[in-house]
């Protein structure tokens, strides 16, 4: 298999590296991929940071609520991320570069789509929103400014997702680093720009974000154009229309977005618990959040490189390499989740003074700080179990796993809540990542299976 970042230079067999060999080839994927996914809590830090500065707590509660509807429909349509991964590195391990193209055409087709259905929807998606989280009138106010000027994004969103999902495909994580890099870098500015200089509060946060999307979408296309002329297949459109394709293509992508549905479900339904308990709390929840974003999306480093050597294994049917990919990759993922649970540990504290002056605000999130501190080791399981199932692309298994989870948390929050309050919400998050890795681990043993 030839890969865009050298092209030329072929890979060898997944299952021929000795364990020396498995550790730099997880690394080098999933170093830049830790690296570019950083990048993404590094903006909600400066996006809650410039809002913290600023005199009230509704304006920290305003872009998280605000954000938290985009997470709904980005997130939810997060498959396009995650299908052309596993579906690009399963026709890349199997030597299919003409499956290649016509997954990525696929895929930005969908993308392209569902952008439009969602701006003509956009009325009906924000008072929805809107009105399922019981926020203050100040926050639904804001919250309501910061959606109508984003939604805009949402091709440039939906697009940066499919070359996102189609160079991790390919094993290309440098490109994928330089374009959240790129992007997120862009965003941090912008937002520095408009609100620290301009004074334009919650919109100058949302215009920032909308035009580095455009920007990174317009570089990764010409990005991919430029690999794509460095290799092989052809460009078919009775491929890209193959009915027993676009079968496959529509099951998976209906079956990751119930999945990733029921995820974000169940983080709106922890912020909007946190929302009834006033705007103080609302915000101590949103600071401690962008310490488990950063978990997670450091974390997912590991996960995306699973997804992709998992996918990769699938394509060439190289059982051996399966059961090396899982093994290093997790092994990798433990290490540093430890990381993360010293680090919060010791500076957690530093980090919520660096996010908010509120003084009522700090106080509030050092009291909750612990359950950020234990997240990590809980964590890192489901993660992993995510890349590894979604690269096999055994996603009926992960949608079933997941609404089970939600419905475990679900009444968790009702149990605990009652009982400890916030401290019991964050107990039930906890509750639920430990619910996910569970009933993940039971269905493992059919991945290898299927693979022989």
């Amino acid at each position: 298999m030839e890969t865009d970042a050298g092209a030329g230079k072929k890979a060898p067999p997944l299952g021929a590296a000795d364990s020396a060999g498995w550790n730099r080839r997880v690394l080098r994927l999933a170093g830049p991929i830790i690296l570019a996914n950083m990048s993404v809590p590094l903006l909600g830090i400066v996006d809650t940071g410039v809002m913290g500065h600023l005199d009230q707590p509704y304006y920290i509660g305003a872009v998280a609520i605000g954000a938290l509807l985009f997470s709904y429909i980005y997130w939810g349509f997060g498959f396009l991320r995650m299908s052309t991964t596993a579906l690009t590195a399963q026709a890349s391990g199997a030597g299919d570069d003409s499956e290649v193209r016509a997954s990525l055409a696929r895929a930005l087709i969908l993308a392209l789509a569902i952008a439009a259905f969602v701006i003509v929807l956009q009325a009906p998606i924000r008072w929805l929103g809107l009105n399922l989280i019981d926020a203050s009138p100040d926050v639904e106010r804001l919250a309501d400014t910061y959606f109508s000027i984003r939604i805009w994004g949402a091709p440039a969103a939906l697009t940066n997702y499919v070359v996102l999902g189609w160079f991790l495909g390919r094993q290309n994580a440098k490109a994928a680093l330089a374009l959240q890099v790129f992007m997120n870098g862009l965003n941090i500015v912008l937002d520095l720009l408009f609100v620290m200089e301009f004074g334009w509060g919650v919109e100058g946060v949302a215009a920032a974000t909308i035009i580095a999307e455009y920007a990174a979408a317009a570089l990764g296309l010409f990005m991919i154009a430029r690999a794509l002329g460095r290799m092989g297949g052809t460009w078919s459109r009775a491929s890209i229309a193959d009915p027993a394709r676009l079968r496959h293509l529509f099951g998976v992508n209906r079956d990751i977005f119930i999945r990733t549905l029921a995820l974000v479900s169940a983080f709106a339904y922890f912020t909007s618990r946190g929302a009834v308990q006033g705007d103080t709390l609302l915000a101590a929840n949103a600071v401690l959040l962008n310490f488990f974003m950063l978990l997670s999306f450091g974390l997912d480093g590991f996960a995306h490189a699973a997804e992709a050597l998992v996918g990769s294994a699938f394509g060439a049917r190289d059982a051996h390499a399966l059961k090396r990919v899982v093994r290093t990759t997790t092994l990798w993922a433990f290490a540093v989740a430890g990381l993360f649970t010293l680090a919060y540990g010791g500076l957690g504290w530093l980090l919520i003074q660096a996010l908010t002056d509120l003084p009522e605000v700090r106080d509030a999130a050092r009291s909750f700080l612990p359950w950020i501190v234990a997240l990590p080791l809980v964590s890192i399981w489901s993660f992993q179990l995510d890349g590894i199932f979604l690269g096999a692309t055994h996603t009926r298994a992960l949608r079933n796993a997941m609404l089970v989870s939600l419905a475990f948390f679900l009444v968790f929050v009702w149990v605990l809540m009652p009982l400890w309050g916030n401290h019991g919400l964050w107990l039930a998050l906890l509750l639920f990542m430990v619910v996910r890795a569970v009933t993940l681990v039971v269905q493992y043993p059919a991945i290898p299976r299927s693979i022989r």
